[in-house]
């Protein structure tokens, strides 16, 4: 017995806790318990396994994670109408879910897991999902963390983390996605499967972190993408040049052609480009402290 049986239906613990989805802190409730559960198994075996969850809301997903034999749910919600809602839960399930409230852009999960691995399962809200996933591609030591991600996002959002180069989707996020990770998009999940439904159709994306990925400075590497995918329309000859005076010694040193433009660069161009960029900079061309990093 998993503990679960006997709890309320999703509708009424809504109800009961005034969890009326707020569109500024991008919710949309998942209330199918079939869809729940497929997320879950998507993640493969969950036994013994502990799970970070974002953004739980009424424990829909959270729900459906125990149910498939997560050793231990650490659910980070922002939204304090929730809490009680997910107590309710944690009271059947005796420790395997511990409630963390606050902001996910402001919390370490590592906090609460000590030396044992986890894996990200989650229903993101929308309103900061490629924030979060910027910061757990970014994060060191590398190797992370987390043994894989499994995310619900927006469409379009999904389609540019998994773009190769030629693809009109492909940019920043595309690049830092698949320099530490393989991606791929394991379904679609229709508007009407959530609560309010959104204008989209969602997807869920599964990112294995890569153990050895191509070495370079996370930093240049921003850096180059950020200007090349900026004048995506130029060749790089052209849109490298806030970089240096000179961008054709960066392109010769990756051995890039010089006419090429942003969205034709694999992966690998712009680790090459990045790690040209480091070899060059001086302290002069060195961000000030407390400059704003760039959104991907």
């Amino acid at each position: 017995m998993s503990g679960l049986e006997g709890l309320p239906p999703l509708r009424e613990v809504i109800r009961r806790y005034g969890l009326s989805a707020k569109k500024s802190l991008g919710q949309n409730f998942l209330l199918d318990l079939n869809l729940t559960g497929r997320i879950a198994r998507s993640a493969g075996p969950l036994d013994g396994v502990d799970v970070v969850e974002i953004g739980p809301g009424p424990g829909g997903l959270t729900r459906a994670l125990l149910a498939q034999g997560a050793r231990r749910v650490i659910a980070i919600e922002r939204d304090n109408r929730a809490i009680a809602a997910l107590e309710e839960i944690a009271r059947r399930v005796h420790g395997r879910l511990e409630i963390v409230a606050g902001n996910a852009l402001d919390i370490d999960p590592r906090r609460f897991l000590g030396d044992a691995s986890a894996r990200v399962i989650a229903n993101l809200p929308y309103n900061i999902a490629s924030a979060l996933l910027v910061s757990w591609l970014t994060v060191e030591p590398w190797p992370p963390w987390y043994d894989r991600l499994v995310l619900m996002f927006q469409r379009e959002v999904a389609e540019r983390i998994v773009a190769g180069p030629g693809n009109k989707a492909y940019g920043r996020l595309s690049i830092l996605a698949g320099w530490r990770s393989e991606a791929r998009i394991l379904f679609d999940v229709s508007r009407t499967a959530f609560v309010p439904p959104p204008k989209v159709t969602s997807s869920v994306v599964s990112l294995t972190p890569r153990r050895d990925p191509l070495s370079c400075d996370r930093h240049a590497l921003e850096r180059v993408t950020q200007c090349a995918f900026g004048q995506r329309r130029k060749m790089l000859r052209q849109s490298l040049k806030p970089l240096a005076s000179d961008p054709q010694m960066l392109l010769d040193a990756a051995r890039i052609d010089p006419t090429a433009r942003a969205q034709d660069i694999p992966v690998a161009g712009f680790v090459a480009l990045a790690r040209a960029l480091s070899s060059s900079i001086t302290p002069d061309s060195v961000p000030a402290r407390g400059t704003a990093r760039p959104r991907l």
